[in-house]
């Protein structure tokens, strides 16, 4: 039997005018802890874990900003398709 794990990445702008931060960033996580996928966002030299508000917080990602997006597992291509839109539109 193949294995069903995939792995995913895509570079985003962040859309929101507030940036990752607050709100936005607990929206992201929300949705991303939906899933059974490892979820990692990058900026610079940082990754960390986009299930975890606090580390989504350090990233920093103001709007305007490239994320690189990792997904990995069985649903990444879900996770992807969930997250992408909710990093490029305004969160508030």
């Amino acid at each position: 039997m193949a294995d069903s794990s995939q792995s995913l990445d895509q570079v985003i702008t962040v859309g929101s005018k507030s940036g990752l931060h607050a709100r936005p960033a607990a929206i992201v996580v929300q949705k991303a802890k939906e899933f059974q996928s490892t979820v990692t966002f990058s900026k610079g030299e940082k990754t960390v874990n986009a299930k975890s508000l606090l580390s989504v917080l350090t990233l920093g990602a103001e709007l305007g900003h490239q994320i690189h997006v990792t997904i990995s597992g069985s649903d990444a291509a879900s996770a992807m398709e969930a997250l992408v839109p909710l990093l490029e539109k305004d969160l508030g």
